[in-house]
């Protein structure tokens, strides 16, 4: 395509939009980028590498400017059947997502994950193990850095690790991975895509292209991830948490396994991982397979795996210290996140929850504690609430401090070797902090004061 001759139409003023038309603009092409919500021009336009080939327009467009257009990007999250959308498709206007104008400019292998839950951590782990293997890789997608932005460094030896939505597959053309991997499929998102079936349709996208010399890694244990396998026409390797599988990784409660041309090799023993939880070794074993099937030897693969400490604020290792480990959960900003970080513990537990009081309850939180809890330390405006919730339920070791650093101290003075200490609110961070980040980043400078 002849981009001088291309006027596109980005409908999207985030991070994606702005890539996209300096990508777009780069090549030659002119554009409007287009949001409906209010904008600061201003500050757009100074983030516009060459802003005199772009017009921006807030609010609405005209027909005489739809007329102009003979492309349009849509970022993730712009809905297909969005009337403006409907209007260019039917003047035979290509329509196309972020994901797919990048691909076309990519020069290396690509390889992709999606799935409902474990996007972020499998895609981190993945980028590390590639990047050990192939110093030139690239981490891209809805991981929060556009694909669109890191495109034109590729070059035929790189590798580029994409984290995909469902709404950057649904836009895709010709894109098409070398080693794919669908984590996971639940409900989700069905108010943009309008039924399951859309939904899962979507995230089947990431196969679409694929032949007979690609790659899927699926989930043996999720019902959709089986009934994607008899559809795509690249060669299939399974992981599972429960049971050995033909072909692929498999998990018991202490070790990975590797199933290959019928042979098992044992790949690693679960606890020198940092990582927790059933759903973490899923998380691993899908990178392992990824990273398998791109030939990275299986030494270099276990090497990172052991030296990986999660993506951060998501029951993310901090450091031990005295003998008892310290984990950031502080994305835990509901119960439900918090249960799972509770589950996902392996030692007695010192647990440091509460903060913004968002109107909801503490029940079922506190009874995920089991006996993995021994102390529960409570900060911010939840803390009494919490604190009556969990002596009505039984639960009576709680103490209520003023501050996160007074926390940290009652934990470390009273944990002993072979405890572990976890910051999972169950609570948005609100009140006391800027935002979560703020909330963990404090916790993990804390953590490393900590005198041995």
């Amino acid at each position: 395509m002849n981009y001088n001759e291309v006027k596109a139409l980005v409908i999207g003023a985030g991070i994606s939009g702005i890539a996209a038309v300096n990508l777009l603009t780069v090549k030659g092409a002119k554009c409007i980028l287009f949001d409906q919500k209010p904008l600061n021009i201003e500050e757009l336009a100074a983030k516009i590498v060459q802003s005199s080939l772009v017009e921006f327009i807030v609010g609405e467009l005209t027909q005489d400017k739809l007329n102009e257009i003979n492309l349009c990007v849509l970022s993730p999250g712009v809905k297909t059947d969005h009337i403006i959308v409907q209007q260019l498709r039917d003047k035979g206007v290509s329509i196309l997502g972020e994901i797919e104008l990048a691909y076309r400019f990519e020069q290396g292998s690509v390889m992709a994950v999606t799935g409902t839950n474990g996007k972020t951590t499998t895609t981190t782990l993945l980028g590390e193990i590639m990047k050990e293997y192939q110093e030139q890789t690239f981490v891209v997608g809805n991981i929060g850095i556009p694909y669109t932005k890191q495109v034109l460094n590729t070059s035929k030896n790189s590798i580029t690790v994409a984290e995909l939505s469902s709404f950057q597959l649904e836009t895709i053309h010709h894109f098409c991975p070398h080693v794919a991997s669908i984590l996971n499929v639940t409900p989700d998102h069905i108010d943009h895509h309008y039924s399951m079936e859309n939904y899962v349709q979507a995230k089947e996208m990431i196969t679409k292209n694929q032949t007979s010399g690609d790659y899927l890694i699926l989930n043996a244990l999720d019902e959709y991830c089986r009934q994607t396998a008899s559809k795509t026409n690249a060669k299939v390797v399974w992981f599972s948490s429960k049971g050995a599988v033909e072909e692929g990784f498999y998990s018991d409660d202490i070790s990975i396994y590797y199933n290959h041309n019928q042979q098992t090799q044992k790949v690693m023993n679960i606890l020198e991982m940092h990582l927790l939880g059933t759903h973490n070794v899923e998380n691993v074993m899908a990178a392992m397979a990824m990273a398998t099937a791109a030939g990275v030897p299986m030494d270099v693969i276990v090497s990172v795996v052991k030296q990986f400490k999660g993506v951060e604020h998501r029951i993310e290792y901090v450091a031990t210290r005295n003998g008892v480990d310290y984990y950031n959960d502080s994305k835990g900003t509901n119960p439900d996140a918090a249960i799972k970080a509770v589950q996902a513990m392996r030692k007695p537990t010192y647990l440091i929850g509460g903060g913004y009081d968002k109107g909801v309850g503490f029940g079922e939180w506190i009874d995920s504690f089991d006996d993995k809890i021994k102390k529960l330390v409570l900060i911010g405006a939840t803390a009494g609430l919490i604190e009556v919730a969990a002596k009505e339920r039984g639960f009576q070791d709680v103490v209520v401090v003023d501050s996160l650093e007074e926390a940290v101290r009652e934990c470390s003075s009273h944990a002993k070797v072979g405890d572990a200490v976890l910051l999972s609110p169950a609570c948005a961070s609100w009140g006391m902090f800027t935002n979560y980040e703020e909330r963990g980043n404090l916790f993990k400078q804390y953590v490393l004061q900590i005198k041995e």
